[in-house]
């Protein structure tokens, strides 16, 4: 087998989840949703923000980021 620079590709699959969210949080995405449109000028439905901002939240979590680099 070839030595490639670049390491195989993982997992690309998409993983639908269902959550139910109270009324407050269903208003602050949908508040957050038009605040994206009017910085950015393009409108994007919550369901495609929803998954930015988890790994934007993940990332910044210093503690969660330690513990996985120790795995």
């Amino acid at each position: 087998m070839p030595e490639l620079k670049l390491a195989k590709l993982p997992d690309r699959t998409p993983i639908k989840l269902s959550i139910t969210v109270t009324p407050d949080l269903h208003q602050m995405l949908q508040d957050y949703g038009a605040l994206y449109a009017e910085a950015y000028g393009r409108e994007e439905s919550v369901t495609e923000l929803i998954p930015a901002m988890l790994v934007s939240f993940l990332d910044s979590d210093r503690g969660f980021v330690r513990s996985r680099n120790r795995s």
